[in-house]
């Protein structure tokens, strides 16, 4: 690597400014002015935070209307759970968590003071299964339910309660009913598209008549996140995801969401945003980078899930490498090299965003993934431009999560909120974490109290948990309710 001799020793806290220097441990300073100012697009204001939260606010309010639901980009699905854990839960409960070519079967036991013991199995869906029949994949999930059953010597005549995570486009009209809008992820099988997935299980379940299960709720793994975390927090009031995709869902006043025809002697009810579709009408075009409109143009889904598309994993890489060829294109990085694999659309992960952030010194990380990359011989000037363009999009990323939170945190109005939170970029970014709690502070009303909690697999153990909710609720000796403790 090409050294410049008066660099050395120069390196201190990048990004000093949010007052999280531990673990920055690089110098901005090195990072020419041209690379700053191209990457200008990349940073926003508090000032443009907040008008993208008064467009979400106003997104979400459309959403939750019976009249301006139709036509809102933000969609606010009623998930139909009412009630989280307050730590009563006892028994045995099955968890189901289907989104895509492997699946889970999970059997939670809870017990007194906080017993908690969990059993799974991955089963995959075959091929041909994807894209075959409806029926034929309900009866293989059926299948590979009973062998779970049978291997874990469970009493297959008394009816086990099982949560079912279905992360696939779903329109629910009750805790156990849910329509499929399309597939995704490479399936495509017949006869399930506007159906109701729990009753596909459901029969699948009773034709073979050798195991008797009681679906009690259908979920998403947003849902999920708010149940697991509310489990060990009673207080735990969002649940968001940072992973390949970004979702979040809130406990939302039962008054407030007009399209709720469920049990309306219970305050509140847990909506699925669906707030990866932000901006799909123009409310993002501000903020929007040429290569954030590069990523939709030449997406699977152009022109939908551009919050989204400007924020998860699965986009974050593709934004670094698109911008690292527009500089490298202008002879402003690696003196205009470029290597074929630097060229190729996917080629840099989201995971080298996180290893060239969570370099500790020397660029031993940066370097690495550069050679990966096939470019080799990097100056140390380059290396602290490539990191530094990571860090505008990750910094990025967090700070748009951030302002969807604190438009939450701030509609909602409760003093005290903790937020579930998982996927792989929330859990494998060095910084992202101290980068959302600083940003959503800045943002939200300053009597709102907030912390973040990260979920324990949510789309397994918190679908068990709703199952759960759901056996303890039909004892009335039991509390339940959404409302704060």
């Amino acid at each position: 690597m090409r050294t410049k001799p008066e660099m050395m020793g120069q390196l201190r806290p990048a990004f000093s400014e949010l007052n999280i220097s531990e673990g920055f441990e690089f110098d901005t300073e090195i990072v020419t002015n041209e690379i700053k100012e191209d990457c200008k697009s990349l940073l926003l204001s508090n000032e443009q935070l907040t008008t993208l939260m008064k467009d979400m606010d106003g997104a979400i309010r459309n959403g939750l209307g019976k009249d301006t639901n139709p036509s809102s980009i933000v969609k606010c699905y009623v998930t139909y759970v009412q009630d989280l854990p307050n730590g009563t839960e006892r028994g045995k409960f099955l968890a189901l968590d289907l989104g895509g070519t492997n699946f889970r079967v999970l059997l939670i036991e809870l017990g007194e003071n906080n017993y908690f013991h969990m059993d799974s199995e991955i089963f995959k869906v075959p091929a041909h299964i994807q894209t075959g029949k409806g029926t034929e994949l309900f009866d293989h999930i059926a299948k590979c339910l009973a062998e779970f059953i049978k291997k874990h010597n469970l009493d297959s005549k008394k009816a086990l309660p099982l949560g079912f995570t279905f992360s696939f486009p779903l329109r629910q009209v009750g805790l156990t009913k849910g329509y499929l809008n399309s597939w995704t992820k490479g399936f495509n099988c017949s006869g399930v598209v506007d159906e109701d997935v729990v009753r596909l299980l459901k029969e699948a379940i009773k034709r073979r008549k050798d195991v008797e299960i009681d679906v009690c709720g259908i979920l998403n793994d947003t849902t999920g996140t708010i149940m697991s975390c509310a489990w060990k927090n009673p207080n735990t009031k969002i649940g968001v995801i940072v992973g390949t995709g970004c979702n979040a869902c809130y406990v939302e006043k039962v008054e407030n969401a007009e399209l709720f025809d469920g049990d309306k002697t219970k305050p509140h009810v847990i909506v699925n945003t669906e707030w990866g579709a932000f901006g799909d009408d123009g409310k993002l075009d501000a903020v929007r980078t040429k290569y954030d409109r590069e990523i939709d143009e030449d997406s699977l889904n152009p022109g939908r899930q551009r919050f989204e598309k400007m924020i998860s994993g699965m986009y974050m890489g593709e934004i670094v490498r698109l911008a690292i060829v527009d500089l490298a294109n202008q002879n402003k990085l690696f003196e205009g090299r470029l290597s074929e694999q630097m060229k190729t659309k996917g080629a840099f992960g989201t995971s080298f965003v996180s290893d060239i952030e969570g370099d500790k010194a020397n660029y031993k990380e940066t370097l690495k993934v550069l050679s990966e990359m096939g470019i080799n011989d990097p100056s140390l000037v380059d290396c602290a431009n490539v990191r530094y363009i990571c860090e505008c999009v990750s910094r990025r990323s967090a700070h748009l999560v951030s302002a969807g939170l604190a438009a939450l945190l701030n509609k909602m109005d409760e003093k005290s909120v903790t937020i579930g939170v998982d996927g792989s970029v929330y859990r494998f970014h060095p910084y992202f974490h101290k980068l959302m709690v600083e940003k959503t502070k800045q943002l939200t009303k300053s009597d709102i109290k907030f912390d973040l909690m990260l979920s324990e697999d949510g789309s397994g153990r918190g679908a068990a948990l709703v199952a759960a909710v759901a056996v303890r609720d039909e004892l009335p000796s039991m509390t339940n309710g959404l409302s704060a403790k």
